[in-house]
Order: structure tokens, then C-alpha cells, then sequence
């Protein structure tokens, strides 16, 4: 299976790993899935570090780049089509996070799994997105 993770959900994988539940660790250890980080999140990591709104360990978020490789995370491909189409992602009222608006749309795009802990993104499972709360 192939699981693209929320930023949130990778930032717990190497932080705090006791805010994972055991099925999102049962997957994060399962050696035949595939889990995979997206552009969006180091966009929004390193944002948000550049902002000082975010503290990763003593490193930055391009050693947090090489960390997440050596964990075994794979960088999912975000091509020009995906950014094109992503207008097709429909509107809703309560969510409007521009990050995990984009990750839902690599997901739906890709079938991957998102795995987040925000409730809000449950309601694109009618849009075509399949997603695993933590």
C-alpha cells in the first residue's frame, strides 16, 4: 500500500512518537508499504522554520531532508499536471489550509492513503481520497 503523510505525522515520526497511535505505527513500521513525503511538506516545514514558528531538534530542515531519506520516507513525484489539475480539488467551507488542500489532491491523484490527525480532511473521502486518521 502507498501512504502519503501529513506533516504533522512526520514531524511526530522523528519528534514525538508517542502522539502516533498504534495502527499509524503499525504502518510507519510495516516494511512493504510504502510511505511517502511529499514538496508540500519540506515547503511547509521549512516555512515554517524560516518563520521561527517551528523548532526541529537542533537541525534544519535540509538535514531534516537527508533524516527523513536515511528513516526510509520516499519523496512522492509532484509534477507540473498534478499543480495544473488541482483546481479540480473541490472547495469546502471549513477547510481551507492551502498545504493539506494540495497533499489531498497528490493523494486523490496518486491513490495514496493520507495519513493526518485532522478530522476536517475526512470529508474529501466523497471526492475520492482515502485516508487513515491517526
Amino acid at each position: 500500500m502507498n501512504y502519503l503523510l501529513d506533516t504533522h505525522i512526520i514531524l511526530w515520526s522523528l519528534f514525538e512518537p508517542g502522539k502516533i497511535n498504534q495502527s499509524v505505527r503499525l504502518v510507519l513500521e510495516n516494511e512493504t508499504d510504502s510511505k511517502f513525503i511529499s514538496g508540500v511538506n519540506l515547503w511547509e516545514i521549512s516555512l515554517k522554520y524560516s518563520l521561527g514558528k517551528l523548532e526541529l531538534g537542533g537541525i534544519n530542515p535540509s538535514e531534516l531532508y537527508d533524516t527523513l531519506l536515511e528513516a526510509g520516507f520516499e519523496v512522492a513525484d509532484m509534477d507540473n499536471r498534478l499543480l495544473a489539475t488541482y483546481f479540480k480539488l473541490p472547495k469546502k467551507d471549513d477547510h481551507k489550509d492551502p498545504f493539506d488542500r494540495l497533499l489531498i489532491w497528490q493523494a486523490i491523484s496518486n491513490s495514496y492513503t493520507l495519513i493526518t490527525q485532522d478530522s476536517r480532511i475526512e470529508q474529501y473521502q466523497a471526492d475520492g481520497l482515502s485516508v487513515m486518521l491517526r
